[in-house]
């Protein structure tokens, strides 16, 4: 099994269409996502809401897996104060969109190839 990665510095993860990154030393923005043709940099504390609401749907999809029949698609959403999340999909393939509802409010999507890399590299993500 591996282990988080712990991250008290500085971390950047990315891929064709995704971009996850972390910079502890950043005074207000330490988080950073990124899409095909966007970004935005999270505060701390926006950073932690995402990568919790990311690990709900993730346990969430895998989860009602076994309720679904092969080809059904499935939308499930995950919310908190001031951001909002959506997984659209299959349980093992599925897209993510989120809104940023607070501050500089945003929005952002990954289809489902780049979204996958997010979320595994969300799980094997500690921030401290």
């Amino acid at each position: 099994m591996d282990c988080p990665v712990l991250v008290d510095q500085r971390f950047t993860k990315e891929g064709n269409g995704w971009r996850l990154g972390w910079d502890a030393t950043a005074p207000c923005y330490k988080g950073l996502l990124g899409g095909k043709a966007w970004a935005i940099e999270l505060t701390e504390a926006e950073f932690h809401t995402f990568r919790r609401l990311v690990l709900e749907i993730s346990q969430t999809m895998g989860a009602i897996a076994a309720e679904l029949m092969e080809a059904e698609r499935v939308t499930c959403e995950a919310e908190a104060d001031d951001l909002w999340l959506e997984a659209e999909g299959f349980p093992d393939a599925y897209s993510l969109r989120f809104v940023l509802a607070a501050g500089r409010r945003c929005e952002g999507e990954w289809d489902a190839v780049a979204a996958q890399h997010i979320v595994q590299a969300i799980h094997y993500l500690a921030l401290f």
